[in-house]
């Protein structure tokens, strides 16, 4: 997420009041999850373990619970809570409104159809030739793309599933980012696509999603992917062009398919796979793999009966 003005370090340490490293005019230009940052940005880091990637990430200010030394050309906000301070800064800057009554887009390409059951929320566009169908649930500032077909029941921009385990429960990291959604997708019936925590959710040119796909919130889907039914992709998830998917994989979060794997049904992905192979198996692995590692387990059985027909004849 931009700002929609540059601020200062001291400005943005005032807003969260913390401590800060740095000059007090160090420009701060917006925030993002690390995988997102660019310069100007804040990036939270609220363990040890991930100090050092902070700190050595594109951003150039760094909400921290530890007051260590800057690198330079950054800055440091030091906070007890750099988790509830980036979302005091998310409710800041883009604070919640009150549902409005629900309206047609400004924003609406020509020989588009949306079906009046369906929820579009604030400064969505929409492009030429798409077809929304009945109880769609389009989140604000969502981006659909020309010849796009949502079928019914599909949600965009559901907030992320994005919690800190606390003693007390659970803390939501607060969702500002968008769904965006290129040229000559279909998204099939109750499919759901969450929206980014600070950046986009994104689905590529061409690719089609079958009913009951859900995304993880900042997953970007390269061009002409195909993901059959109950596929489940996590969050900071990268899938390559013309991915294949079948039904009912599980995808762990963090991870890269690259371009033109395959993924047989009832996978489960815990690893980044390289592009043009074949996969399946949890953990999902490559075939030749995978079938050498099925025939050494049939032939467990045989090897205990050779071993227990060995002891008997001692």
């Amino acid at each position: 997420m931009k700002f929609p003005k540059a601020h200062t370090l001291s400005q943005i340490a005032s807003i969260i009041d913390c401590n800060y490293v740095g000059d007090a005019s160090f420009p701060v230009l917006g925030m993002n999850e690390i995988h997102v940052v660019t310069p100007g940005d804040i990036v939270f880091v609220d363990h040890p373990k991930y100090y050092d990637k902070a700190l050595a990430s594109a951003a150039t200010i760094v909400l921290i619970n530890k007051e260590v030394e800057s690198p330079e050309g950054k800055a440091l906000l030091i906070s007890d809570d750099p988790f509830k301070d980036f979302n005091k800064l998310t409710q800041y800057f883009n604070p919640f409104s009150a549902f409005a009554k629900a309206e047609l887009p400004k924003s609406i390409g020509k020989n588009s159809h949306i079906h009046p059951t369906a929820s579009i929320g604030k400064d969505v566009v929409i492009g030429d030739h798409t077809i929304i169908h009945a109880n769609v649930s389009i989140g604000d500032r969502t981006i659909i793309g020309n010849n796009v077909i949502i079928n019914a029941g599909v949600v965009l921009g559901g907030d992320a599933f994005y919690y800190k385990r606390r003693p007390e429960g659970y803390d939501k990291l607060l969702s500002n980012g968008r769904v965006v959604i290129h040229d000559q997708v279909e998204i099939g019936a109750n499919s759901t696509i969450d929206r980014g925590v600070t950046g986009d959710t994104t689905i590529g040119y061409g690719t089609k999603l079958d009913n009951q796909v859900q995304i993880g919130h900042d997953t970007v889907l390269g061009k002409h992917v195909l993901i059959a039914s109950q596929t489940g992709i996590a969050g900071c998830v990268v899938i390559e062009d013309e991915v294949t998917i079948w039904g009912q994989v599980g995808i762990t979060s963090g991870i890269t398919i690259g371009k033109k794997a395959v993924i047989s049904a009832k996978s489960g992905v815990s690893k980044s796979l390289e592009g043009n192979k074949h996969y399946f198996g949890i953990p999902a692995d490559d075939f030749r793999s995978k079938y050498k590692e099925i025939a050494a387990i049939k032939q467990v059985p045989e090897m205990m009966q050779l071993i227990k027909d060995i002891n008997n004849k001692r």
